[in-house]
């Protein structure tokens, strides 16, 4: 068969063509690309060498190594404006791997910039709290002596009781004067004070001068104030009880 192909040029080249057609047609179900001859010493591209992902955008600012520039903000930006940046970068340039890598690496190393900077105000506030304690006259020392801060949850449970007893005091002020709720946070502030001192005596002491003080300065600051500020329907003794209830509040939970 071959020799009859190369005896006869026509049939030969009937055959190659046909031959030839029959194999780009074999590569093009397999995926292959071929491009045309030329001479374009350029390599033809087909649809497997696109990159990964389509048309996704690229992050021009890849390799920028200020996060501030890197994230297009100010760097006197705040951290609303920072997140804004950052949540508009991801939406803009999702798909991206290296893209969205390099906005979240700019965006955690503002965010610990910005921990850190809170972190040193908070000691330098400490520091220079300290520092006006110790430039104080020696009154107010000794006065700070007396005085302590509580943990946060004791402050919380504290507030929450004496609160919650004013709030019953308001509710109940249609039936009656609020002499049941004082008694009650007399107690409370009794029993807050001698877990702190062990003497129920100085407890007792401190609890019933905490009401008196209390309830003096409600009788001559609260007819002071605009009555508009009040219910109508709220007497002098249940604002005056407020009053008490808060300097009980202060005197347990403060006092040493």
């Amino acid at each position: 068969m071959s020799s009859v192909a190369l005896s006869n040029p026509s049939l030969s080249t009937a055959f190659l063509s046909r031959n030839l057609s029959s194999r780009r047609n074999q590569n093009a179900k397999k995926g292959l690309c071929f491009g045309a001859i030329s001479r374009d010493r350029r390599i033809p591209r087909c649809a497997v060498d696109t990159p990964h992902g389509g048309n996704v955008q690229t992050f021009p600012r890849i390799r920028v190594r200020d996060p501030y520039k890197r994230l297009g903000i100010s760097p006197y930006a705040s951290e609303e404006e920072i997140w804004g940046a950052r949540n508009f970068l991801l939406e803009q340039y999702a798909g991206h791997e290296r893209s969205e890598e390099s906005i979240e690496a700019a965006f955690e190393k503002l965010l610990m910039a910005s921990f850190e900077q809170r972190k040193k105000t908070k000691i330098n506030l400490k520091s220079r709290l300290k520092q006006k304690v110790e430039e104080s006259p020696p009154w107010f020392k000794n006065l700070l002596s007396f005085v302590e801060l509580p943990p946060m949850e004791v402050f919380l449970r504290r507030f929450s009781l004496f609160g919650l007893i004013g709030v019953w005091s308001i509710m109940s002020s249609a039936d009656g004067g609020p002499a049941f709720q004082v008694a009650i946070s007399l107690l409370a502030c009794i029993y807050f004070l001698k877990e702190k001192t062990n003497s129920l005596a100085r407890a007792s002491i401190l609890g019933f001068g905490a009401l008196a003080v209390g309830w003096i300065c409600g009788s001559i600051f609260v007819p002071m104030m605009p009555t508009f500020l009040f219910h109508p329907t709220w007497t002098l003794e249940l604002l005056t009880s407020l009053v008490a209830y808060f300097f009980l509040f202060v005197t347990c939970t403060f006092l040493k």
